[in-house]
């Protein structure tokens, strides 16, 4: 074991605070902060000091490994990237706002990289030739960049970001299948190495494309997504992904009969109006599906995901209608919209509007509604798609099980691309026959500097951060709670420790009370805090076990015994 050097922190640049930031939304926000580990820059772009720039370096470290040990190879592609490669796959535009573009002197459309598949696949597109040349992956771990409209929570959600992205290329879709098998695997011991808790669940590929698709979440109050498990059979899903099954209801029902309803252009208003429960109503949200006007169906009492919408459709670009588009259409009355009757406008519904299915809906005039209007009979889908909120309590889609729902961190997501990008840049090589074969292609993304704030989340308590040694920045927090005699203790037991190979931070800051050093230890983190105080001068220290909490009093030899032997 190589001696390390001893980090003092009267030298370390790591100011500790004693307040949340005021603008500090979530636990690893407010910590990274407070414990000196991160420092805004600007509105979702941060500064890493050293030490969160140590924990970020460790989480990296293991990824690359890793990645190495399933026979990636690491390169390095530039951020700043050309506009032509993005208007050839169509994300140019697809990313709309989230893209930063700019100019260079001579005019020349830029964009700082957000995903890297557009290079990647032009990479090997010039270096592999042959089907002896396959199958490679390649990754990179590189600093990202979307223009988020509301970066918030930290370094969660940053307009600039650290990330891991690898691609792998195959000449057969049991090739990327395997692909896929080593990346998911890979993932699996990544995050357990880092010391996260985590779910693998199933996810929509939406603009990426390809035909399979996986998130890694990390479960935590914080996070963004929100995934269903089924505590009977362990299926797993982002919300976005969960499916419900489209069954038939054959049945006999009376004829379709309009009926005045005034004043009820809400669910709430027309279902206390005529005494029935919002699950027998039908409501129809009216959007724009690249300016396309489009009606969805879905049971009164449940509300449309827009983002499982857009997930459904993407790349088109769904909106809302607004107050001009009902002014350009008069045979669309707002809030008493039907699907029977609709004229020009595709009728999209959740698979709960099934076929043999009776509703209360619109009549499309004013202040009148219809019922006994049955699907199949009055009107056709032109799509089922799964766009309600899932609910707590939703049937499993493997068991029938009523699901529960968290909320999670996405940390990780994998992609089968298939051969979108392949396609788009005519990514041959000469096959075993002499023939040209289209490559197929996989896209594998972990969020590195995510994972710091993630790994914060779950693990920080009351007293503040809690690494897991894998990540910490130090191994021992050594704290010279006095002057002369523990001052000398302390500076012996870091270089003894430091010498056995262990990353050592010493508190030696003047000035300083004990209280304030012992909180600022606990703030920072480190798995092991030992203290040189008010019995240094018997050579007995207290060696404080950070995630339990335990202190004891021991003679010094014993507590560096008991730490190197962690080394």
């Amino acid at each position: 074991m190589s001696t390390q050097h001893v980090q003092r922190m009267s030298r370390l640049m790591a100011k500790t605070l004693r307040e949340d930031p005021a603008d500090a939304e979530t636990l690893s926000h407010r910590l990274l902060v407070r414990a000196g580990y991160v420092r805004r820059s600007s509105a979702g772009v941060w500064s890493w000091l050293p030490l969160g720039k140590r924990v970020l370096d460790n989480v990296s470290r293991i990824v690359r490994e890793e990645m190495d040990g399933i026979g990636a190879q690491e390169v390095l592609l530039p951020a700043l990237l050309p506009k032509e490669p993005y208007e050839v796959s169509g994300r140019w535009s697809e990313y709309g706002d989230l893209l930063f573009r700019l100019k260079d002197r001579k005019g020349a459309d830029y964009l700082l990289g957000p995903t890297h598949e557009e290079i990647f696949t032009l990479v090997v597109k010039d270096q592999c030739t042959s089907y002896k040349d396959l199958p490679v992956m390649l990754y990179q771990i590189q600093t990202k960049y979307r223009d988020e409209a509301r970066p918030r929570s930290g370094v969660l959600r940053g307009r600039e970001f650290q990330m891991k992205d690898s691609y792998s290329f195959d000449v057969s879709d049991e090739g990327l299948a395997e692909s896929y098998r080593l990346h998911r695997e890979a993932y699996v011991r990544i995050f357990e190495r880092l010391g996260l808790d985590h779910r693998v669940v199933s996810a929509v590929s939406g603009a990426m494309g390809g035909s399979a698709s996986e998130e890694f979440l990390a479960p935590a109050p914080a996070g963004e997504d929100t995934f269903a498990d089924c505590p009977a059979c362990g299926y797993a899903a982002n919300t976005e992904a969960v499916t419900f099954a489209l069954a038939p209801a054959p049945g006999e029902h009376g004829p379709l009969e309009e009926i005045p309803t005034p004043d009820t252009p809400t669910i709430e208003t027309l279902a206390a109006h005529l005494g029935v429960p919002a699950s027998a109503t039908l409501k129809n949200l009216l959007v724009k599906v690249d300016g396309e006007i489009t009606a969805v169906g879905v049971p009164g009492d449940r509300e449309v995901d827009l983002g499982k919408l857009g997930e459904h459709l993407a790349p088109a670009v769904v909106e809302l209608v607004t107050a001009e588009d009902f002014a350009d259409r008069p045979d669309l009355v707002r809030g008493y919209v039907g699907p029977q009757g609709l004229e020009k406008v595709p009728y999209l519904a959740d698979p709960r509007v099934a076929p043999g299915t009776s509703w209360v809906t619109g009549a499309n005039k004013p202040d009148t509604h219809a019922r006994n209007v049955v699907c199949g009979r009055d009107f056709e889908v032109d799509q089922y798609l799964d766009v309600v909120v899932v609910e707590p309590g939703d049937p499993c889609p493997s068991c029938g099980t009523g699901l529960r729902l968290d909320r999670a961190i996405e940390i990780g997501h994998i992609f089968q691309l298939g051969r979108k990008y392949a396609d788009a840049f005519g990514l041959d090589v000469l096959g075993a026959q002499g023939k040209p074969v289209r490559v197929t292609m996989g896209s594998y993304g972990i969020g590195v500097s995510r994972a710091v704030a993630a790994l914060a989340e779950q693990t920080a308590d009351e007293r503040g951060l809690c690494w897991p040694a894998a990540v910490a920045p130090a191994d021992v927090h050594v704290v010279a709670a006095g002057k002369a005699v523990p001052l000398a203790l302390a500076e012996s037991a870091a270089e003894s420790l430091a010498g056995a190979g262990l990353r050592v931070l010493l508190d030696d800051r003047p000035g300083l009370s004990p209280g304030v050093k012992l909180t600022d230890a606990e703030l920072i983190g480190v798995p092991w805090i030992l203290v040189a105080g008010r019995r240094s001068a018997d050579n007995v220290v207290e060696l404080q076990d950070r995630r339990s909490g335990t202190r004891e009093e021991l003679p010094l030899e014993e507590a560096l015994s008991r730490l190197t032997a962690t080394a």
